[in-house]
């Protein structure tokens, strides 16, 4: 959508940004309006943070054109653009929590009476007032700013934004770690900024967030522009093919595996379990001998309820229970000693020690879950690596070659032979064909099959291809802002309803 310049606050014009070995902006437009609400979408990775860090002065851009006001800047320091007019508030809060609300609102620009001293008096009652005008909020600013809550806080790091005479105010998934009243309190005040003239980049994941409060979208995908649309004029389940880069249709259905269901019994269920910020109010289950995805886009909220199951992060409330019986999770060897297994998204971080051998990362999960007391003998430790390289063909010279030396797609084998070793009940795969062939993405896929039919193993399957939820899954549980909102089964499974219960428009089939 084309606009006139004199309607423009900030236009970014083939904007590159390159790190070593990585191109993580490929000539990105984004314009601005002066006084609209306008959001930065695109799936994790896609680019937003760095756009934004180029904006800012965290990053100094490789090539491409910034004008700010009319003016061409270069941003050398996120101080250097604060001074211009452009301000952030992060997820995180980035102000003093050992500090008063007046200091943190004032810090650095505090007034000043004679001999240059601090004006403690002048300083709390400009900070009260200003709470009180700009939002209308009333509180006691000579407490520190750690007193009050995460949502507070925010309001706070808003206030001193618009004191600093801010043109352009940047919210950075600003909504993560607020209530449904606390959003509402946030929006409102951001429509009563946009009135005064102030522009506003809102980033988050929230797709109801975005066609709520938002006027227009911005969409980047893998660090290029895809295109800025009116939100009054995208249908949700564009703006989802368009983040995705797949345009879907109606008729689309893709021949899958046989997704019978031995079972009836469930291995696990939760019921109302929230984890503040990364799961809300879930209640699902898993059957015995299925394969289970997590359909929903990067940043719904999929990975975290893996984590949760496998008790990476603790549950606030709700209760969970593994084989009919409700149990305590407080920590990941809790759910190891109930027989699950985890395999992360990321194996670089999370999965291969690249300095141990293929021997040795295979047996770790299993050493650990006896303890460090009960040392497995050597002849068993090659017993297993020999069993595992052999049953997932892991192409290796020998057990002892270390794993950093492998390809990704065996790297991803010998994570996933380290927990099969520990003889789980339900094994969650987190985007277990990421980066890897196409031949070894089909034989994860057949193996998750095989593991649900012939092992009676309950599968958790997240994956970013809805081609492969598709083949592989025989139920879908569809997550979006953090909480399931449906879930597809056998005939209903294709790519076009999975991104159509993304965006909210699949009411199932008649």
């Amino acid at each position: 959508m084309a606009s006139n310049e004199s309607d423009l606050i900030l236009e970014m014009k083939n904007i590159d940004m390159f790190f070593p070995g990585v191109k993580a902006l490929k000539d990105v437009t984004f314009n601005l309006k002066k006084g609209e609400i306008h959001s930065l979408m695109g799936e994790n990775g896609a680019g937003k943070s760095t756009l934004v860090k180029v904006l800012t002065g965290v990053y100094q851009k490789t090539n491409g054109s910034i004008r700010f006001d009319g003016e061409i800047i270069e941003p050398k320091s996120p101080k250097e653009s604060q001074e211009m007019g452009i301000s952030t508030v992060y997820q995180e809060v980035n102000l003093c929590s050992n500090l008063t609300v007046a200091e943190n609102i004032f810090i650095g620009r505090e007034p000043r009476g004679k001999f240059n001293q601090i004006d403690w008096q002048t300083m709390n009652k400009n900070a009260k007032q200003l709470l009180h005008d700009e939002l209308g909020i009333d509180i006691d600013v000579t407490k520190v700013l750690d007193f009050y809550p995460v949502a507070m806080q925010q309001m706070i790091a808003i206030a001193r934004a618009i004191d600093t005479k801010c043109k352009i105010l940047i919210l950075d998934e600003p909504t993560s770690s607020l209530s449904d009243r606390e959003t509402e309190r946030l929006f409102q005040i951001m429509r009563n900024l946009k009135n005064m003239g102030i522009s506003i980049i809102f980033i988050s994941h929230f797709l109801e967030q975005i066609y709520t409060i938002c006027d227009r979208v911005t969409i980047l995908r893998d660090g290029t522009y895809v295109g800025a649309y009116d939100l009054k004029e995208l249908p949700r389940i564009q703006l989802i093919s368009k983040m995705m880069g797949k345009e879907i249709k109606e008729d689309e259905i893709e021949a899958v595996v046989d997704k019978s269901v031995p079972e009836k019994e469930n291995f696990i269920e939760t019921d109302n379990v929230t984890v503040p910020g990364k799961v809300k109010d879930l209640t699902m289950n898993i059957k015995k001998g299925e394969v289970v995805g997590f359909g929903g886009l990067l940043g719904s909220g999929r990975t975290e309820i893996a984590e949760m199951l496998f008790g990476i992060t603790e549950k606030t409330q709700g209760t969970i229970k593994v084989d009919g019986v409700e149990v305590s999770v407080k920590s990941p060897m809790d759910q190891m000693k109930n027989r699950l297994a985890f395999c992360p998204e990321d194996r670089k971080l999370a999965g291969i020690i690249g300095d141990l051998s293929v021997r040795e990362n295979i047996i770790l999960a299993m050493q650990a879950k006896d303890g460090m007391f009960k040392h497995m003998p050597r002849h068993k430790q090659n017993e297993l690596a020999d069993y595992y390289i052999d049953l997932l063909r892991i192409k290796v010279s020998d057990r002892e070659q270390l794993i950093k030396n492998l390809s990704g797609g065996n790297q991803q084998k010998v994570i996933i032979a380290r927990w099969l070793a520990t003889e789980p009940n339900l094994l969650i795969l987190d985007e277990p064909t990421r980066g890897i062939d196409v031949g070894t993405k089909t034989e994860i896929e057949g193996l998750a099959v095989r593991l649900a039919k012939e092992k009676r193993m309950s599968v958790v399957f997240i994956s970013g291809e809805m081609g492969e939820m598709v083949r592989t899954c025989s139920r879908i549980l569809i997550i979006r802002d953090h909480e399931k909102i449906t879930e597809l089964n056998g005939d209903e499974i294709s790519t076009a309803h999975i991104m159509q219960a993304i965006a909210g428009d699949y009411h199932g089939q008649a």
